[in-house]
């Protein structure tokens, strides 16, 4: 670590986000010796990022301008794609400050869902069949018209968009639906492609993409890859994967090459697939390293800042990777009522021994605070994810698992199952 601290005693980070985004993110860095502070850009979650930096509530502070000019920021670490749509955008980009995403016709591959479809089209790539409707009446003719299972999606992407994804595995479950779903900005129908699914994460900088991880999500609230998608996962996998072992970044990314030299695109790219028909298919693309896989990969570069910074510049790529960190494994500790975020309980003290080293395993809490007699309460509905490292999976699960079983609180709950389906990629 000492290596990557002497470069980077002057790096200014500033996150956009809360919870275990910021904290695993700003934690990481500033264990590589940046000096982080977080914009808190929700209403939820503050405590956590103050554990690795000032923090500074939006509701005081309708710009995060001043705080790049005061601070020195170099880097800008957004937790979703909504910043470019703040009033305050224009001036940020001016600005001079690295923003670890792409900007302009570039975000559109996240933003806009049949933008991506068509894309895949230009280029290729293998996308489900897909359909866009302006009202749930239009989709309904749709699904007369075309039979079969389909993911009931957003056209436009946003963590306060009107349709958060519901997957649909029949006919019958998409009509049943869309009834209830708010057409506001109209409706995506993507075909379910079934549950065979793996994203691959790289850098899109100097016109080449630089592959990272392959990676896993485990998107089911309950084991056994039971109950409803949750709003995020309850565990994922991510294995470095430099040389793209299993096909995702070849068949799915490195055809766009061309459009991300057009539009001039540098940053994460992210492509999520299910393997159907023979074939891995594109699900959707985002252009953030991921809320739970960006802390992973970051923990396991020698170098993450100097990436970064490289990526936002648009320059040359060289990550180098710890040794003995070929996996990381996370675990998510799920609160009382999730993940039926309706039912909420009083803030719960949280019981916990856990001392994470930062070399083999990291805790990373998320809707948790601090007590006036300093004990941490539990006080939503996601409380903490646990990550382990290791040279091969069982080691990077053995640790995370041994840090969440030392995290307890009243009704909460974790997934003991991760690892044991859906990998390698393409499994079940």
């Amino acid at each position: 670590m000492e290596d990557s601290r002497s470069q980077a005693n002057s790096i200014s980070v500033l996150t956009l986000g809360v919870g275990a985004f910021a904290h695993s993110a700003g934690g990481v860095l500033a264990d590589n010796g940046a000096r982080v502070a977080t914009y808190l850009t929700r209403a939820y979650a503050h405590f956590p990022p103050s554990l690795v930096g000032p923090t500074f509530d939006q509701a005081q502070h309708p710009s995060p301008l001043p705080l790049l000019r005061e601070r020195g920021v170099q880097l800008v670490l957004p937790q979703s794609i909504d910043w470019a749509r703040a009033p305050w955008a224009d001036e940020m980009l001016a600005s001079g400050a690295g923003i670890l995403s792409p900007t302009g016709e570039g975000m559109r591959i996240e933003r806009e869902r049949d933008f991506a479809r068509e894309l895949c089209a230009r280029f290729g790539v293998p996308f489900p069949r897909a359909h866009v409707a302006a009202t749930r009446a239009e989709a309904e003719v749709i699904l007369a018209r075309d039979r079969r299972p389909f993911v009931i999606k957003n056209p436009l992407c946003s963590p306060n968009s009107p349709i958060h994804t519901i997957v649909c595995e029949t006919v019958e479950e998409t009509r049943a639906w869309l009834q209830h779903v708010n057409d506001a900005e109209g409706v995506f129908l993507q075909e379910y492609a079934g549950r065979a699914e793996a994203g691959h994460i790289a850098l899109v900088s100097g016109g080449e993409i630089v592959s990272l991880v392959t990676n896993q999500e485990y998107k089911r609230a309950f084991a056994g890859n039971l109950g409803i998608v949750a709003g995020a996962p309850l565990g994922g996998i991510v294995e470095r994967d430099e040389r793209d072992r299993y096909g995702l970044a070849r068949e799915l990314l490195h055809p766009l090459r061309p459009w991300f030299r057009e539009v001039g695109f540098h940053g994460p790219i992210q492509v999520t697939a299910a393997h159907h028909e023979g074939r891995w298919q594109v699900l959707e693309y985002n252009i953030r390293i991921g809320v739970t896989s960006g802390a992973m990969i970051l923990r396991m570069l020698t170098n993450p800042l100097e990436t970064l910074l490289a990526a936002t510049r648009n320059q040359p790529l060289a990550p180098r990777w710890r040794d003995g960190m070929a996996f990381g494994a996370s675990v998510t500790l799920a609160g009382y009522g999730y993940p039926f975020t309706q039912i909420v309980g009083p803030p719960m003290p949280i019981e916990t021994d856990a001392a994470p080293d930062g070399r083999t395993c990291d805790l990373w809490w998320n809707e948790v605070g601090r007590a006036p007699d300093g004990r941490l309460l539990a006080l939503g509905h996601r409380l903490a994810d646990a990550v382990g490292y290791g040279a091969d999976l069982p080691t990077a699960l053995a640790r995370a698992y041994a840090a969440i079983r030392r995290v307890r609180t009243t009704g909460s709950y974790y997934r003991n199952d991760v690892g044991q389906s859906l990998w390698p990629p393409g499994n079940v």
